[in-house]
């Protein structure tokens, strides 16, 4: 993967040049290298970019109702000027939709299609959709290529990034699940127009993600620009989803299966992971929600373990209340369980090893490593000091 050196700041276009073109961030991956596209417009060109690819006009596109509603004539269209046919399976939204049943009754669809190895399915939605579409074609005929068309912010800065597909279990998030590493990722950043604001501030968390294990110049780029990028300033937006992806490509291409950098990706997840089955995967905490609390607990953690100053998570949670986003158990509506119930659901992590929980943590903003030795009493006093405080609120 190539990176532009030029500084952020330098970067940063002014507001007439939203339309830019549309830019390219290569994953190296060597027979499994792929182009990731940002920019503006690109559902009605994705005929253009995605035929090369294809061994006969036929497109099995996997997506979800909210999403059909809003961009699936805009992307069928996009591909009828391509000549291409769309075969269209539209499931429910909602992380729910990433279970078993869900995933049988995507791969059955694809088999009484007829969809053969050579074709190509697309994951057009969120990361929901995403990692299960490419979970399904990951499993079909022993693997199908596939095509990651990401609708919000959160599935084009992350998950359509790296190949993690799968589905949840009842025990626990992507504990079920296979490496499978897409053919191309078009994100149209025209597409988060549609977003409402919560689901935007959501992925925002995974934005924020990357700046704090890795880019400080790009956190302190976020603190400035981030509202903007909330408001809608496009320029802002496609910056930020350009830099969030050279930061996971670089990384992935390192370390494609999580053996060891790759783990840094996991900031905040340990927590949000937990959280999010703590509150039953519903609207109640949404994905980027809990990585957006779960980011500033691992600060909280890393600070009360002497690893980090205090003013990193005091930044840290300053700019998620600037930016209006949750950043603490008392912003999660609804009963809780204690901590010795959150940590039973942490246990669950894929990151568990010889029943030791692993961490992300920090020694600054930017600086983020992955501790093997956490004290689970230093875990345990920071989630009851956090219900505490939830409780009093």
């Amino acid at each position: 993967m190539t990176r532009d050196t030029t500084s952020l700041a330098d970067r940063t276009p002014r507001p007439a040049a939203a339309g830019a073109a549309v830019e390219t961030v290569h994953v190296p991956l060597g027979d499994r290298a792929y182009d990731v596209r940002i920019g503006y417009g690109l559902l009605a060109r994705a005929g253009e970019e995605i035929a090369p690819l294809l061994a006969r006009p036929k497109l099995f596109v996997i997506t979800e109702e909210t999403v059909a509603g809003l961009h699936l004539a805009a992307l069928e269209e996009g591909l009828s000027a391509a000549g291409i046919a769309a075969e269209v399976l539209t499931l429910p939204p909602g992380e729910a939709t990433k279970s078993w049943r869900h995933l049988e009754q995507t791969v059955e669809w694809l088999l009484e299609r007829q969809a053969e190895r050579g074709d190509m399915v697309a994951a057009f939605g969120g990361g929901v959709i995403g990692d299960l579409a490419g979970f399904a074609a990951a499993i079909l005929r022993r693997g199908v290529r596939f095509v990651q068309i990401p609708t919000t912010l959160l599935a084009q800065v992350d998950s359509s990034v790296g190949g993690k597909t799968g589905i949840n279990s009842p025990r626990g998030k992507n504990l079920v699940g296979a490496f499978h590493q897409p053919s191309l990722v078009l994100a149209d950043i025209g597409v988060l127009d549609t977003l409402e604001p919560r689901d935007l501030l959501a992925g925002y968390g995974e934005v924020v993600k990357y700046g704090l294990l890795g880019d400080a110049e790009f956190f302190g780029w976020l603190e400035e620009y981030g509202p903007g990028l909330a408001a809608g300033q496009r320029a802002v937006r496609a910056l930020a989803v350009r830099r969030s992806v050279e930061i996971k490509a670089g990384i992935v291409t390192r370390d494609e299966r999580e053996t060891g950098e790759r783990a840094l990706l996991n900031l905040g997840h340990t927590f949000g992971h937990a959280l999010e089955a703590a509150t039953g995967y519903s609207d109640r905490l949404l994905h980027g929600e809990g990585v957006a609390i779960g980011c500033a607990l691992a600060f909280e953690l890393s600070a009360r373990l002497g690893l980090c100053s205090q003013e990193a998570p005091s930044r840290v949670r300053q700019h998620l209340e600037r930016m209006g986003m949750k950043r603490s158990l008392a912003d999660i509506p609804g009963d809780l369980p204690d901590a010795e119930a959150l940590i039973g659901l942490m246990m669950q992590d894929k990151k568990v090893r010889g029943g030791k929980l692993r961490f992300v943590l920090a020694r600054d903003i930017g600086a983020a490593f992955i501790a093997e030795d956490v004290p689970l009493a230093a875990v345990r006093a920071l989630l009851a000091d956090e219900l505490a405080l939830r409780e009093g609120r």
